[in-house]
């Protein structure tokens, strides 16, 4: 049995990656290759072609079809064979690479993965901040050579910013500040309420204005392998709660874990905000900025796979901190288990 829930949608890139040239890329053990037709609508099949297994990702793109690069079998867009290796020989339609369902919405290509009836393009979540007006969002990519579960228990345990991210978003009072996990109908929720306290350099230069700030952390954990945090600050009096927090400067960061293999997964990271969001230069360098924070959650990651591995006999443990990531793998676990769509 796999690690991960095997109905479900997965994010497998960015937009802007797929394009005409194919892209190879293994979602939940899958091999596939990807690429946009004429108009310009996404292909996902199995990276693999039907007769000697060559990589579909090193072929030749004719119109919306593609050709292996090794013999010549030509395939159109739905996996189904074309042209034979040799041109004289009659259309075998047996022949044929999978061919996954594709989706695109909120600057993501998703691939379903699992039962291609159960394909629903409203199981894809909604991520509102990301397309709302008045918001801006961009994001990158990153390999992650780790289960994607340790991601999203960091992800859901926020008081590692304090000595990972110590010099953008971290700060002592994180430690200080107690939290709320929760279990809901739609997902884990683990909130944070910091009142009064000094705000971390990214959130002050975000403000654009030194003094006391309120500050809230809501992490929310959404099958299959998701975490949005809604996280921003406002200056104290200005009337923002842990419920109401339209006030000040807020983000909502889109995380979303893509499970390659059971030890390493693609991370596509990002966030869409409501402040400066005119500012394209701005968006660049947050973009870079951002990019550098979660590079030094990739090294701690990685670090802490490769412990596991080199300590089998050790188990992890949790604390109270760790409650919202141990209800998140509760979750995970009860959805492969059941056979459930995410």
């Amino acid at each position: 049995m796999t690690s991960w829930v095997s109905n479900a949608w997965y994010v497998a890139a960015w937009d802007a990656e797929v394009d005409v040239a194919p892209l190879a890329r293994t979602i939940c053990g899958v091999p596939m290759v990807l690429y946009r037709k004429l108009d310009r609508s996404v292909v996902a099949l199995r990276d693999a072609c039907p007769h000697r297994l060559l990589p579909l990702s090193l072929g030749l793109r004719e119109g919306d079809s593609i050709r292996c690069r090794y013999h010549g079998l030509k395939l159109g867009p739905d996996g189904i064979a074309e042209e034979m290796p040799l041109r004289s020989d009659p259309v075998n339609r047996r022949v044929c690479a999978e061919s996954f369902v594709t989706a695109e919405r909120h600057r993501f290509v998703w691939v379903w993965v699992g039962d291609r009836a159960l394909a629903d393009p409203a199981l894809i979540p909604d991520l509102w901040a990301c397309s709302a007006p008045g918001w801006v969002f961009d994001g990158g990519y990153t390999r992650v050579a780790a289960d994607y579960r340790l991601m999203i228990d960091n992800l859901m345990d926020l008081t590692h910013e304090t000595y990972v991210h110590a010099g953008s978003i971290g700060q002592p009072e994180i430690l200080d500040a107690p939290i709320e996990a929760q279990v809901r109908a739609d997902g884990v929720f683990v909130s944070r309420w910091m009142p009064g306290i000094e705000a971390p350099p990214f959130w002050r230069d975000a403000l654009k204005a030194d003094g006391p700030v309120d500050r809230w952390q809501v992490c929310r954990f959404l099958l299959p392998a998701a975490v949005m945090i809604d996280v921003g600050v406002a200056p104290v009096g200005a009337g923002a709660t842990l419920d109401s927090h339209d006030h000040g400067v807020r983000g909502m960061v889109v995380d979303f874990m893509t499970p390659e293999s059971e030890t390493s997964h693609h991370y596509f990271w990002g966030m869409a905000r409501n402040f400066d969001i005119d500012d394209a230069g701005f968006t660049a360098r947050f973009k870079r900025q951002q990019g550098g924070v979660f590079a030094e959650d990739k090294a701690i990651l990685e670090a802490q796979q490769a412990s596991i591995a080199a300590n089998p006999e050790l188990g992890l443990t949790a604390y109270r901190i760790d409650e919202g990531g141990v209800r998140a793998r509760q979750i995970i676990a009860r959805a492969i288990a059941n056979g459930e769509t995410a």
